[in-house]
């Protein structure tokens, strides 16, 4: 795998292009372990050709309501989940201006970007055939949020690779619960494909981040405290985002419980950031942070779930 051997800046300034240098035998080792794990797939074969049918500009009938056999909330989360892949350019953009498009860190780039590409390909397939949404809709909705575009902020390259390795398995838990609602097999089978893709980049990405504490340790513990403190999932920016949001949390496919539960804490644990004793002051200021604010969101997320379960008592009574 080429190794990038640009000079390094001096300077404040080049602190973090440091990082990234020093960083990037490990990516190019992981780029390499990614290769021999993955396995490629074809994004026409999770689609049910036969079922689909013309629209009325070639003769056929336009999509009704009534078409659509998907559950309804697990259609909502099926849409914020394509739209939310639909920004690859603007992510694409995001880590290339930051990790480079040299060396390893550009192959991995590149390599990431073609993989996330199939999924939009795949989704948006799948559901204009099914005719599980509008696709008028959907595809006003699509030239909104890409005219938008997702801007990651002022995001120092080790606070992006510290927000991938939790976003990537966020969307993980979220394509595999939508994937469970659907009540489509073929549509879990899908996004349950989709997701083992989100899974091998969340490793990598925990990798890195896991090196960078051996290179840096308080610039890596100030990172991880800003980036949960922080999170936002990337389609924040869509239309409708926070009530679907709700919608879909009361539903269970990504809740807070689940936030805290099976998206950061497993990625703290593999970092051992609660155990490490290598920080200096800077690092055990962000630590302590860290942990008052999980602490908070445990509470905050322990009283989502006794909500939900009072109203979905109150809705069983009601029908029984």
């Amino acid at each position: 795998m080429a190794i990038n051997t640009s000079p390094i800046p001096t300077g404040e300034d080049g602190v973090q292009a440091r990082l990234l240098y020093e960083l990037e035998p490990v990516v190019a080792a992981n780029l390499d372990r990614h290769l021999k794990v993955t396995k490629d797939w074809m994004p026409h074969d999770y689609v049910p050709w036969s079922r689909g049918r013309d629209f009325a500009f070639l003769g056929g009938t336009d999509w009704r309501p009534e078409d659509s056999a998907l559950d309804p909330v697990a259609k909502t989360a099926m849409v914020v989940n394509l739209l939310t892949e639909d920004n690859l350019p603007s992510y694409h953009r995001e880590i290339a201006t930051r990790f480079s498009r040299d060396g390893a860190w550009g192959e991995w780039v590149g390599r990431w970007t073609a993989e996330e590409g199939r999924h939009g390909v795949a989704l948006r397939d799948y559901l204009v055939v099914t005719r599980g949404v509008d696709p008028v809709k959907l595809e006003l909705l699509r030239m909104e949020h890409m005219t938008g575009g997702y801007d990651s902020g002022d995001k120092t390259a080790l606070e992006a690779v510290v927000y991938v390795s939790f976003q990537e398995l966020a969307t993980r838990v979220s394509h595999r619960n939508t994937g469970k609602a659907a009540g489509c097999p073929l549509a879990e089978q899908l996004l349950s494909r989709i997701s083992q893709d989100e899974n091998l980049h969340m490793v990598f990405y925990r990798n890195l981040v896991e090196a960078a504490f051996e290179i840096a340790p308080d610039a890596t513990m100030s990172a991880i405290r800003s980036e949960v403190m922080n999170f936002q999932m990337p389609g924040a920016g869509m239309s409708d985002f926070m009530r679907n949001s709700v919608t879909i949390a009361k539903a269970g496919i990504y809740d807070l419980r689940l936030h805290h539960d099976a998206v950061l804490m497993p990625v703290l644990k593999y970092w051992r950031v609660f155990e490490r004793t290598d920080l200096g002051p800077e690092g055990e200021k962000a630590r302590a942070e860290l942990a008052d604010f999980l602490t908070g969101l445990d509470a905050q997320a322990a009283r989502f779930v006794e909500q939900r379960d009072r109203i979905r008592a109150r809705e069983a009574a009601r029908q029984a």
